[in-house]
C-alpha cells in the first residue's frame, strides 16, 4: 500500500534529479528509497521515471502521476496551515549549542522531527566545545545546551551515551579481548580530546592514575586514528567516533566500562519557555517511541 513518504518521495526525485539526493531529502536510506520507488511502480503498473547516467527522469506517465502528487501534497500542506493557525502553533527561534559530533550523530533524528511537529520554529545550532557550552549556558546566550556527563540535581534531559573504548595498532601484541585502564594507559599514547575536557588524560586523574608516555596530542578523533594506523601509539575515544572504514585498527573494550552521557540542559536562571518546552517534548516523544 502506498502512504505518504511514497509521495513525497517522488515528488523529491523529480525535484532533486537522482534517487539519493531525493532521499536525503525525504529522510530515507538510498536501497530504501529505491525499494519504495519500485513499489510505487509495481503497485501502478507504470514505469514512473527512467534510470540513465545516475540520473532519474519522470516518463510521460510519470509527469502525469507527478502532478497529481504535488496537488495533493499541496492540499495537506494547506490543511496542516489551517490547524497550525487554529492552535496558535508556535513561532520564533531556538539557540541550541553543543560540540560538532554530537550535532552530526545524536541529534540529526530529533532536529527531524521537531521540525516535522513545529515548522514555525528555527533551531539556531552553535558548533562549540564543551567548555564554551557551559559559558553561553551561563551567560544566556542559548536556550538549550548539549554537556557532557552533567552533575547530579542539575536539571537535564538525557540525549544519549556512549562507551570509552581502546583503539590499537592491528598488530599489535595484545591478545586478550579486553584491556584494563591502567594497561592502556601505559603504553605509547596519543591523546585525543575532541575539543572536550572530559578525554583521556580526565579520566585517567578520575581513576588515580596517570598517562605514562604520551607521544602525540591531537584535538580531531580522525588524526588519532591515522596516527594509530601508523604504529605510533594507542588511544582511548568514544565509541561513536569510531570511523567506519577500520583497517589498520583494532578496537578493544575496556574491562570495567566508562561511559560518558550527553544530556539537553536549559540556560541557567532562565524560564523554559514555550520553544524549549516543545523541544524537549519532542525528545521525550523519541524517547518513548524507541
Amino acid at each position: 500500500m502506498m502512504n505518504l513518504m511514497h509521495w513525497r518521495l517522488l515528488v523529491a526525485i523529480a525535484e532533486c534529479g537522482t534517487i539519493t539526493r531525493a532521499a536525503e531529502q525525504v529522510g530515507m536510506t538510498q536501497s530504501g528509497a529505491s525499494q519504495a520507488l519500485a513499489q510505487m511502480e509495481g503497485m501502478l503498473g507504470v514505469q514512473l521515471f527512467i534510470r540513465e547516467s545516475r540520473q532519474a527522469l519522470p516518463t510521460a506517465v510519470g509527469l502525469q502521476v507527478l502532478e497529481q502528487a504535488q496537488v495533493m501534497l499541496g492540499a495537506l500542506a494547506q490543511v496542516h496551515r489551517q490547524v497550525d493557525a487554529a492552535r496558535g502553533m508556535l513561532q520564533g527561534s531556538l539557540r541550541l549549542a553543543g560540540f560538532p559530533m554530537v550535532l552530526a550523530k545524536f541529534l540529526p533524528p530529533l532536529l527531524q522531527r521537531f521540525k516535522q511537529m513545529y515548522p514555525g520554529i528555527e533551531v539556531v545550532q552553535l558548533e562549540v566545545s564543551d567548555d564554551e557550552v557551559e559559558a553561553l549556558l551561563d551567560a544566556q546566550l542559548v536556550d538549550l545546551g548539549v554537556v557532557l556527563n552533567p552533575t547530579p540535581g542539575r536539571r537535564s534531559w538525557l540525549l544519549g551515551r556512549d562507551s570509552w573504548v581502546a583503539v590499537l595498532p592491528q598488530e599489535h601484541l595484545w591478545q586478550a579481548p579486553t584491556i584494563d585502564l591502567e594497561t592502556l594507559l601505559a603504553q605509547p599514547f596519543i591523546l585525543a580530546t575532541g575539543g572536550c575536557s572530559v578525554n583521556a588524560r580526565s579520566l585517567a586523574a578520575e581513576a588515580g592514575m596517570q598517562l605514562a608516555d604520551v607521544r602525540i596530542e591531537v584535538r580531531e578523533w580522525n588524526s588519532a586514528f591515522s596516527l594509530v594506523r601508523e604504529r605510533l601509539g594507542v588511544t582511548l575515544v568514544p565509541q561513536s567516533t569510531l570511523p567506519e572504514q577500520r583497517q589498520g585498527l583494532r578496537v578493544l573494550p575496556l574491562t570495567a566500562v566508562i561511559e560518558r552521557e550527553f544530556a539537553l540542559v536549559p540556560a541557567r536562571g532562565g524560564e523554559v519557555n514555550g520553544l524549549v518546552q516543545a523541544f524537549l517534548a519532542t525528545l521525550s516523544e523519541l524517547s518513548y517511541r524507541t
